[in-house]
C-alpha cells in the first residue's frame, strides 16, 4: 500500500514515498483513527487525526459533551455502481477489507440499512485482538454494536445477528412502526431505539440517539439508500470511499440514493492510499 496525499515529508525521495507494501493493521488504524474534536462543539476538528485521545468524539463519552462523529465506509467502481449482482463484495479487495475490518476495529457502533443486512447476510461484528488494546485504551467494548435501521422491521429475528451477538444489536425505528414486529424484536432480545416520529427513522434523531448510549464514533456501511438519508440530513461528517479499478455498465445504485440536499456539502481530501490499483480516500465535512 502506497500513501499518495498528504506527503508528509517532500524531502524524502519519491521512490520511497512510493514503496509498495502490506501496512500493518496498526498503522491502518492510525491512518484512520477519528478526528479530535472539541466537546461540546458542532464540527470543530483539529487539524491532526492521530490515536484516540481525550478530546476525540468518544473520549468524554456522550455524558460529557462530546458530539457524534458519522462516518460512512462505500466502494464504487470507476464507472459509479456501489455493488454488482446486488452485492459489494464483488467489486472489493482484500486491502478493501482489510480497512473495512478497522473501520469497524475502531467504530463504538455500525448503522446500517434492513435492505442491506438482507442482501449481505451481515452478521454480529466480532471482538478482534488486534484491536483489543487500542479499544480498552478508548474506553470501548470489545467489539461494535451494530445498529439496524429500518420502517417496517421485516427482519429475521432468529438470525446470528440478532440472535447471537456478542454486544447487542440495536433495531432504529419510527414511532409508527408496526408495534407486532416491535414486540417480536423485543421478545427476541434486541434493544428497539424509536428515533422518528413516522414510521421510519430521522437520521439526525438516529445519531442523536445513538450518541445518548455512549456511542458517539459512528460508522455507516449503507447501503444506498441509507447514506443518502444521512446525506440528505447534514448529518456525514466523513467519506472512506475505496474506488475500486472496474467497470459493470449495468443498473446498479450509486453509493448514495434518494433525496439530496438542496446545496451540495463540500468535503475536503484528507488523505488518499493506493493498493493494487484500488484507491482509498478519505474525505471531511469542509
Amino acid at each position: 500500500m502506497r500513501r499518495l496525499f498528504p506527503v508528509t515529508d517532500q524531502t524524502v525521495p519519491a521512490e520511497d514515498r512510493a514503496e509498495d507494501r502490506e501496512w500493518t493493521l496498526d498503522e491502518l488504524a492510525d491512518a484512520y483513527a477519528y478526528p479530535s474534536v472539541t466537546a461540546g462543539a458542532a464540527g470543530a476538528v483539529s487539524a491532526a487525526g492521530g490515536p484516540t485521545a481525550a478530546g476525540d468524539p468518544a473520549a468524554a463519552g456522550a455524558g460529557g459533551g462530546a458530539r457524534p462523529w458519522l462516518r460512512a465506509n462505500m466502494v464504487s467502481t470507476l464507472d459509479g455502481a456501489a455493488q454488482h449482482d446486488g452485492r459489494s463484495g464483488t467489486i472489493s479487495s482484500a486491502a478493501d477489507m482489510r480497512i473495512f475490518g478497522t473501520l469497524r476495529g475502531l467504530a463504538d457502533a455500525v448503522v446500517v440499512g434492513a435492505e442491506t443486512v438482507r442482501l449481505e447476510e451481515y452478521r454480529p461484528a466480532r471482538a478482534r485482538e488486534a484491536f483489543a488494546a487500542r479499544r480498552a485504551a478508548a474506553g470501548q467494548g470489545p467489539a461494535p454494536a451494530i445498529a439496524v435501521v429500518s420502517a417496517g422491521l421485516h427482519l429475521d429475528f432468529s438470525l446470528p445477528l440478532f440472535s447471537e451477538p456478542s454486544v447487542p444489536t440495536l433495531l432504529l425505528t419510527g414511532a409508527e412502526a408496526p408495534a407486532a414486529r416491535i414486540r417480536d424484536a423485543e421478545k427476541a432480545g434486541v434493544e428497539v431505539v424509536i428515533a422518528g416520529e413516522g414510521p421510519g427513522v430521522d437520521p439526525a434523531r438516529a445519531v442523536h440517539a445513538l450518541a445518548e448510549r455512549g456511542l458517539v464514533r459512528l460508522l455507516t456501511e449503507g447501503g444506498p439508500r441509507l447514506l443518502g438519508q444521512f446525506v440528505a440530513a447534514g448529518v456525514l461528517d466523513e467519506m472512506c470511499l475505496t474506488v475500486s479499478p472496474t467497470l459493470t455498465a449495468g443498473y446498479a445504485q450509486r453509493i448514495a440514493g434518494g433525496q439530496g440536499p438542496a446545496v451540495p456539502e463540500r468535503f475536503a481530501l484528507v488523505s488518499l492510499l493506493e493498493q493494487d490499483g484500488f484507491l482509498f480516500s478519505r474525505y471531511r465535512r469542509v
